[in-house]
């Protein structure tokens, strides 16, 4: 999985305009970054529309295909965690940015106003604040003209120690593996796929397997 960091905050606080910036430039240094947002609703399948009839009819997943996009509805019964979604994104990017997920373990960045009160309480995984103010925190502190810094830190932190993603998971739930068994499962993926024919060069794997109805 890539790694994920959130950005949190009070409401209004700005936490868009910092993903909005972090994007900029990030994608200026050539990274290929994904985002998840935590909203209260979406509009994407209203009554009457062919999308909302086929989830009505009982589709479990259903994906809206444009010329330059695709959509991917599918019902849940609470909300999904952090990790869930960021699987469904996959694993061809370089990080991903979550906005909100303040109760995740996901690596933070909080943003504050002076306008929207002092920082967030009790936040785990807080490492950098964003701020237009003097504000007492053991994380890093940067301005909104410092943008550049915040992503050197990102970069150097989150991103350059992660030049290989490999990501296993059994029955949709991820296993923590330590160097040494992740290492035996990158070669020995890496050495069926080469060995297949007409595979090439891997430069990424997947292998999915449903046992049973």
């Amino acid at each position: 999985m890539p790694p994920v960091i959130s950005v949190v905050g009070h409401s209004n606080s700005g936490k868009t305009t910092l993903v909005e910036k972090l994007l900029a430039e990030l994608r200026s240094r050539g990274y290929r970054v994904a985002t998840v947002k935590h909203a209260q609703d979406i509009d994407l399948d209203r009554p009457g529309t062919d999308s909302w009839r086929h989830v009505a009819a009982g589709s479990e997943a259903m994906v809206l295909a444009t010329s330059d996009r695709a959509v991917l509805i599918k019902p849940v019964r609470a909300t999904p965690k952090l990790d869930e979604l960021v699987r469904l994104i996959g694993e061809d990017y370089d990080l991903v940015i979550a906005e909100g997920f303040k109760g995740e373990s996901a690596p933070k960045i909080e943003v504050q106003r002076n306008q929207t009160g002092p920082l967030l309480a009790d936040l785990k995984g807080l490492f950098a604040v964003v701020s237009d103010e003097i504000v007492e925190t053991k994380a890093r502190r940067f301005t909104w003209k410092e943008i550049k810094g915040l992503v050197d830190l990102i970069e150097e932190g989150f991103i350059k120690p992660n030049p290989e993603h490999l990501a296993v998971y059994v029955n949709g739930n991820p296993i923590v593996m330590t160097s040494f068994p992740k290492e035996i499962v990158r070669n020995l993926m890496v050495a069926m796929a080469s060995s297949l024919k007409g595979a090439g060069e891997p430069k990424t794997i997947e292998f999915r397997l449903r046992r049973g109805p």
